[in-house]
């Protein structure tokens, strides 16, 4: 990179005024905002039915650094290593206090510090830790447990379960004492003391993992570790971009914050809880949607990040497969076959919403969820996921549930979707969202087309419902109505319509497609969620206006709250915080917008664009039928990178693979380690294929 400083690192001498924006520390697991006497554990929550919300935790790591002497103060978060340090220097002394969730001993949260003589000098010096933990929770009663191994102990459980007459989780905590001060003696030029806080959900668990963060500070690998896990997620993952620093700092932070929120990729454990829109460090009762579930996971977090990381990808549909039963109790609470995913879910897939209309109508999350499950099986083959992995049920469940869902008119020979609310949630108790029922009729689709990949019987009335079902389209002004009985002009909260083109794919002329955009763009609410101009961006590129998708995209940086890049919900600085679902809007923009990406059955096409201002879009690990590759994208050529080594994507065959330029139909192959370049060419949808492909049966 060209900038003075390292656009991975987010450093300030000031604090923000509102304790929202500190920077959210996460595993997948954990998750925390520095300083806050509060963390959340994943899967752990309190509350029955719409009363659920993510359980507070009490954070023993919840203290401040301060000296009696007069100091300069930078805090900085290292997004390279997933490390906050606050830097104390006097004159005297430099004192550095980190803090960081493990990335991989998830269980495990630190606090080093760090003290180093700046002058020779025969008198200690002495700092505070100054804390406002208390072991108290709102929703755990906490009870003390006899010391371990030198370690704090307490252990509680939840109030209340999810579901009448379930268990309510527990939470076992063991940790290092945290003294009131630290002294280094006048002998020492610098000294290190190490605190480490296990969460776990039973005593032997957290023992044992308090075990393991002891060795591990004896043997010195505890912030190795740390950093060599975060080092393997980057060298997977990187997008950049030369030509705008706030851009690429942005595209940084929206990957850094994302990959927070999932597992290690070496977790084996099968206990991830889902993504919600605030993320592990956020979510407690009545803010951050309560730490719940939704389409934000499978729409519009889950792309972005399943491009690079299958296993990731996998944790994301495995989630979803856990909470079948759930999910089947909803479609027949509804009257209805099949399953019916919750509008907000936790743990068992029953409905938690607490306000039913919701889960009632906005059913286009069926869809939602089984457009992840056809994304990951487009880009990695890996039918074990559906096999052994049941995700078949899934996709089963959901299109069983659109048969008994619709209902037939005869006016006009086509099947109906009555009573729902479109992602739009300005409108309700509508009939034919446009964009429920385009998502219904692909979902079904490709339930059909599984079912045929499986060797499985398909009913005959999927294809049947998949073809007849309305798609709401007003042939006068050629575009697609919200729904039936939208009236071109009318306000709408966030995207909705626009979303046919990307991500669902629906085909349509340009024509249409520009009609959609400037039908819908200048009625959308300015403070509406952060993730829809994305969206509008990504369509407008589709269309060759790269500076018209520039001009949206700087939209979303009024939702960027400095300096450490966390997002709020809207751009006046409400909402949900750290609102990764606008990250995920808004790294599609680049990911999908720019280089035209489009993951379809039997290829990963693409179209590049980049605006006047970027020079240079780098991706680097984009992972495409168990093969990474590096992608470079200029004003006019195009570079790929073929890695040597071979990723593991589930159970996948690995293909050679070969660019095919539409233009000109020459066909390029990719050999492992040797860049192939050739020239960009404008408009045109290329693709990326393998050289034999086959899906296995």
């Amino acid at each position: 990179m060209s900038y003075e400083s390292d656009p991975y690192i987010f450093s300030t001498d000031t604090l923000p005024t509102d304790i929202r924006f500190l920077p959210p520390l996460a595993n997948g697991l954990l998750g925390w905002r520095v300083y806050n006497h509060i963390m959340h554990m994943g899967g752990v929550y309190n509350g029955e039915g719409g009363q659920c919300h993510r359980a507070d935790v009490p954070c023993p790591l919840a203290v401040k650094v301060e000296m009696e002497e007069p100091a300069q103060h930078t805090y900085t978060l290292d997004t390279n290593t997933g490390i906050f340090t606050h830097t104390l220097s006097s004159a005297s002394v430099t004192v550095s206090q980190s803090l960081y969730t493990h990335r991989h001993y998830s269980n495990l949260m630190v606090m080093e510090v760090l003290m180093v003589r700046q002058v020779t000098s025969e008198e200690p010096i002495t700092v505070k830790l100054v804390s406002s933990f208390t072991p108290q929770s709102k929703d755990i009663v906490f009870e003390s447990g006899p010391d371990y191994k030198g370690g704090s102990h307490i252990h509680g459980k939840a109030s209340s379960a999810e579901v009448p007459g379930g268990s309510c989780p527990t939470v076992e905590m063991i940790w290092t004492p945290i003294p009131g001060t630290l002294t280094l003696p006048p002998e020492q030029s610098q000294s290190r003391w190490g605190f480490i806080l296990v969460v776990a959900n039973s005593l032997e668990s957290s023992e044992a993992h308090y075990d393991e963060g002891l060795s591990l500070i004896a043997t010195g690998d505890l912030r190795l570790s740390h950093q060599q896990a975060w080092k393997e997620l980057w060298l997977q993952s990187k997008v950049e971009v030369v030509g705008s620093e706030s851009l690429c700092k942005a595209l940084i932070g929206c990957m850094f914050y994302l990959l927070s929120a999932f597992p290690s990729i070496h977790d084996t454990s099968s206990s991830f809880g889902g993504v919600s829109p605030g993320g592990l460090s956020n979510g407690g009762d009545g803010q951050d949607y309560w730490g719940h579930v939704f389409w934000d996971q499978d729409i519009w977090m889950y792309p972005g990040i399943a491009l690079f990381y299958p296993k990731l990808a996998r944790a994301v549909l495995e989630y979803r497969v856990g909470t079948i039963d759930g999910a089947r109790d909803n479609a027949e609470k509804q009257g209805f076959k099949g399953i019916k995913f919750p509008w907000e879910s936790a743990v068992s897939g029953r409905e938690v919403c607490p306000e039913d209309i919701y889960g009632q109508q906005e059913i286009h999350i069926n869809g939602d969820v089984t457009l992840a499950f056809q994304h990951y099986l487009y880009l990695t083959e890996d039918l074990s996921m559906f096999r052994e992995g049941h995700g078949s049920k899934v996709i089963n469940g959901v299109a069983d549930y659109w048969v008994s869902r619709v209902t037939w008119s005869l006016e006009d020979q086509k099947y109906h979707l009555l009573g729902v609310m479109p992602p739009d949630e300005y409108y309700y108790n509508v009939d034919n969202s446009v964009y429920t029922n385009t998502v219904a009729k692909f979902s079904l689709q490709f339930a059909v087309e599984l079912a045929a990949l499986l060797q499985s019987p398909a009913p005959k009335e999927w294809q049947e419902v998949a073809e007849h079902l309305k798609i709401p389209f007003d042939e006068g002004s050629k575009y697609h109505p919200e729904f039936d009985g939208y009236i071109k002009g009318q306000p709408v909260k966030q995207a909705d319509a626009v979303m046919l083109g990307y991500p669902l794919g629906l085909p349509m002329s340009l024509e249409v497609r520009r009609n959609d955009l400037e039908a819908y763009e200048p009625v959308t609410d300015p403070q509406g969620p952060a993730m829809t101009w994305g969206m509008f961006a990504i369509g407008w590129l589709e269309l060759g206006e790269a500076e018209k998708a520039s001009h949206l995209l700087e939209k979303c940086f009024n939702n960027i709250q400095g300096p450490f890049q966390v997002w709020s919900e809207s751009s006046d600085g409400s909402g949900a915080v750290n609102f990764l679902t606008g990250m995920g809007g808004f790294l599609q923009a680049v990911l999908f917008g720019f280089t035209g990406f489009r993951v379809l059955k039997d290829c990963l096409a693409f179209s590049a664009l980049l605006p006047n201002d970027i020079s240079e879009l780098c991706i680097r690990g984009v992972n495409y039928l168990g093969r990474q590759m590096d992608w470079l994208l200029r004003k006019d050529e195009v570079c790929i990178i073929l890695r040597d080594q071979q990723s593991s994507a589930g159970k996948a065959k690995s293909y050679d693979l070969q660019v095919i330029l539409k233009e000109s139909g020459t066909k390029i192959p990719l050999t492992p380690g040797q860049p192939v370049t050739f020239p960009r060419e404008p408009g045109c949808v290329c693709k990326l294929v393998p050289t034999s492909f086959c899906w296995p049966l």
